[in-house]
């Protein structure tokens, strides 16, 4: 199980703070953590911590004089003002027990950075079950275009910048928001914009209106004087966003009833291009480097979030026609020596794995061949018919499932990959198991050819299949 965030707030935390500059960052690493532990060493703290591998982040760290540990010790933390950690540390961290049993503050990462972004005047949280590193990308290249100098925080790295996280002024800073553990509400936007919402992280999430309840919650925190970006074509946003008290802005896919909507689109190989309308009124027109109708309403997301933040509609479409997309979604690897055309993506929910296999039929000429790693046990089990069904109505020609990825679990739910496998070959498709991610690579290489699509999908370490494939049989 996860650990708990700490919900100190901002005001709490910068009275913690206030004439402490010791700071451990405990899994400093991670995707957000070395961010935070980036950030914090600019603004003049003593900044230190520790993850269990060594890794270009560390090392960059490493060469800015942050001290960073490879092995877990308490001596670590023992002159530390404040730990920071994530909720994804092992309790029995030396660093993170020794804290807790002396009484050294602990912080967890969604609250540190609930705290660091009120140092930021334009805030914009980008939440949502689906499409979130997407849209928070889009909103970065829209702002780096217009020449803003953002401060961006996301959950994937950006091809324009091969990075995670962008450290800019202080004007505008644009962050992923994600909803697992309610991190989401440690955060403090002035613009809280909202995707969709569907059942996932079901190991927390007991229920579609407990997800409801929290992102209703989420939009609150723009407050008065901000706003709520909201999918009215998503059913539960429109039920989440009822009663909320900050102004809420609605988006929507060819939808005239929303402020922001599309229209007059075309797909140019599998590539949209479309108008964009506010209130009736043509602002511009975007043509996207990054394919699938999906793409359109995290682009509108991203197009009104901008404008309301007071980007000109002109800077906006030119930034989002020269976004070039995020690592992990259709990430086109290599062409194999058998003429096939590798990707990657992370799709790991039943209707993300809709939405990108109906993507990729656009551009795909011959088969579409996928390797799919399911994510967490409890996912898995509770949404086993879905993914059935998604798979069963792919269009997939082959489909090779690896091992279940565990994340934080334990599997006592009695899934299996190869139980999933065995329910979607029920259904027509054909669909394996593979017991290695070296056999998966061997197998969808065997039945891939010139014109084919292989896709590595999933959000856990399958992408070892993908760099197996490039290795062994890429040209």
């Amino acid at each position: 199980m996860a650990l708990p965030n700490t919900h100190l707030g901002a005001e709490g935390i910068a009275s913690l703070l206030e004439g402490k500059k010791n700071l451990f960052f405990a899994g400093i690493g991670g995707v957000s953590m070395n961010a935070l532990a980036h950030i914090s060493h600019l603004r003049g703290y003593r900044v230190s911590g520790y993850d269990r591998t060594p890794s270009s982040i560390t090392h960059k760290l490493e060469e800015m004089g942050v001290t960073v540990y490879y092995t877990e010790s308490e001596e670590h933390v023992k002159d530390c003002d404040a730990l920071i950690y994530t909720v994804a540390m092992p309790a029995d961290n030396k660093e993170y027990a020794y804290a807790k049993e002396h009484g050294i503050p602990l912080i967890s990462r969604a609250d540190y950075l609930g705290y660091i972004m009120t140092g930021y005047k334009r805030r914009i949280g980008v939440s949502g079950t689906h499409g979130k590193s997407t849209t928070t990308a889009m909103i970065a290249r829209v702002l780096s275009h217009a020449e803003v100098d953002p401060t961006v925080f996301n959950g994937a790295a950006m091809k324009e910048t091969g990075t995670v996280d962008m450290i800019g002024g202080e004007e505008y800073f644009a962050f992923e928001a994600c909803e697992y553990m309610d991190s989401f509400l440690d955060f403090n936007p002035t613009v809280a914009v909202v995707l969709n919402i569907e059942l996932d992280h079901v190991d927390y999430f007991k229920s579609i209106g407990q997800i409801r309840d929290s992102f209703a919650a989420f939009m609150n925190l723009a407050g008065e004087d901000g706003c709520a970006v909201i999918n009215i074509n998503d059913k539960d946003c429109i039920l989440a966003a009822d009663g909320v008290k900050c102004k809420c802005i609605t988006f929507a896919h060819e939808n005239p009833a929303a402020d922001y909507y599309s229209d007059n689109e075309t797909l140019v190989d599998g590539y949209p291009e479309f108008d964009v309308f506010r209130h009736g009124e043509f602002l511009a027109r975007v043509k996207l480097q990054v394919p699938g109708e999906h793409s359109v309403s995290d682009a509108l997301a991203a197009f009104a979030a901008c404008a309301e933040s007071g980007i000109a509609p002109v800077i906006i479409a030119e930034g989002l026609s020269s976004y070039e997309g995020i690592c992990r979604r259709m990430d086109k690897m290599c062409v194999t020596k058998n003429g096939a055309v590798l990707y990657s993506d992370y799709a790991h929910h039943p209707t993300e794995i809709t939405t990108t296999l109906s993507g990729v039929d656009k551009i795909c000429r011959g088969k579409l061949n996928v390797v799919f790693q399911p994510h967490t046990f409890s996912r898995t089990a509770e949404l086993f018919d879905d993914f059935v069904k998604a798979f069963s109505e792919s269009g997939a020609d082959e489909i090779v499932l690896c091992d279940i990825y565990p994340a934080r679990e334990t599997n006592i739910y009695g899934v299996s990959s190869q139980g999933l496998a065995e329910a979607i070959a029920k259904t027509g498709v054909k669909c394996i198991a593979a017991d290695s991610f070296e056999a998966a690579a061997d197998y969808i290489n065997s039945v891939s050819s010139t014109g084919d699509v292989i896709l590595v999908m999933g959000a856990g370490d399958v992408i070892k299949v993908a760099d197996t494939i490039v290795e062994k049989y890429g040209e």
